[in-house]
């Protein structure tokens, strides 16, 4: 069984590296653009909940951009802590800069997708930015990436930041996930005009405004808690022009603090991306412990073709682990020595996010409960 099974298993990681090969060298860098230096207003919308410790930090990278043609509305959605009162200050040094605060979060909507939407409504700009409040940018990021934007003509850019990561155990984890999401998601399809497939990142989604009214704005997402992947994928399903760089040395996030706090976080949207099936939670949870635990364990067998075939599972995902972390992330690629664990920690962390979704009967997210049933309503 063994055998047939991690037979099967080279054939299919060798798929994953010519398919990822490929792909890769297809996602450009950002850093090589040329920026542009004159055009036409790009509106940054900002929905922030309670981001005191960020914001700031955030906003102020953004006004040293060298694209100047820039305005902000930034949206305090029902904050209970200093974030409105910030946002306030950053106004008064930078007449570029709306603030748009909400007290009350209609039936039917997410608190960060009604934000963005609503700030939406107070864009006057030709591009809109949707950008997280704890993104770092450096100064030429905005000019890069429009004038990437109107060389490709597209209706959708994504761009993959350096996800920042301090503490040993939490890089690991991040690293695994970034693995985990690029084969399985396979984001360089979004740069194929052929494909269906498009993906979309949180800390950095630029669209331009017409597109976006045409697809349906955020209300075509106004449930899902992945909002950012999700507002990519459905751009590109409905035959927009997308494509995703890296910007690694332009753009910055520290995903989380810890891995504790990684694991909270992913409450929010791991079973969502599972479409809310318990199928695919036992489908996930099998297929991670057998391609990426079960080898480094059977590689001890006393069954030499057992322990031959495990060896080449092992080397073979993690030629595809070095490929994609050298690409996506600024990372070492010797975190593939702790890959078993961190595979581990990934199986724990589905089974946590859908247990507790599960007891809760929804998702808490920013302090904010959500039930199951209106979210798979919503699909």
């Amino acid at each position: 069984m063994l055998t047939v099974l991690y037979t099967l298993g080279i054939l299919v990681w060798i798929v994953f590296i010519l398919d990822a090969q490929f792909g890769l060298k297809n996602i450009d860098s950002l850093e090589k653009e040329e920026g542009l230096k004159n055009g036409s207003l790009l509106s940054v919308i900002v929905a922030a909940r309670n981001e005191e410790k960020q914001i700031k930090m955030s906003i102020l990278s953004q006004l040293k951009q060298t694209y100047e043609n820039v305005e902000w509305i930034l949206v305090n959605d029902r904050s209970n802590d200093e974030t409105g009162k910030i946002i306030d200050e950053l106004a008064t040094i930078d007449s570029r800069i709306k603030v748009l605060h909400i007290a009350d979060l209609p039936e039917g909507w997410l608190g960060k997708n009604h934000a963005l939407y609503k700030g939406t409504l107070q864009a006057s700009g030709k591009w809109l930015l949707f950008t997280d409040a704890d993104v770092k940018y450096e100064k030429e990021a905005f000019a890069k990436a429009l004038h990437y934007f109107e060389r490709y003509q597209l209706d959708h850019l994504t761009a993959a930041p350096n996800l920042n990561a301090n503490r040993f155990w939490l890089k690991s984890f991040v690293a695994f996930f970034l693995f985990g999401f690029s084969y399985f998601k396979r984001p360089w399809l979004a740069n194929n005009p052929k494909s269906k497939t498009g993906t979309g990142i949180g800390a950095f989604n630029l669209v331009s405004k017409a597109s976006y009214e045409a697809f349906g704005t955020h209300e075509r997402i106004k449930m899902r808690p992945d909002d950012d992947l999700q507002l990519g994928m459905k751009m590109k399903k409905a035959g927009y022009r997308q494509r995703i760089v890296t910007a690694l040395q332009l753009i910055e996030v520290e995903w989380y603090g810890s891995l504790k706090e990684a694991l909270v976080g992913l409450e929010k949207n791991t079973f969502a991306g599972l479409n809310y099936r318990i199928s695919m939670v036992f489908f996930s949870v099998f297929g991670v412990f057998v391609t990426h635990v079960l080898p480094f364990l059977t590689v001890f067998s006393a069954d030499k073709m057992v322990a031959l075939l495990s060896l080449g599972n092992i080397i073979a995902s993690g030629i595809l682990y070095v490929m994609i972390i050298r690409r996506m992330t600024v990372f070492s690629p010797a975190l593939f020595l702790v890959f078993p664990i961190t595979a581990l920690l990934f199986i724990y962390s589905i089974i946590r996010a859908s247990y507790l979704t599960f007891r809760r009967g929804g998702i808490v997210w920013r302090g904010t409960t959500y039930r199951l049933s209106e979210l798979r309503e919503k699909e």
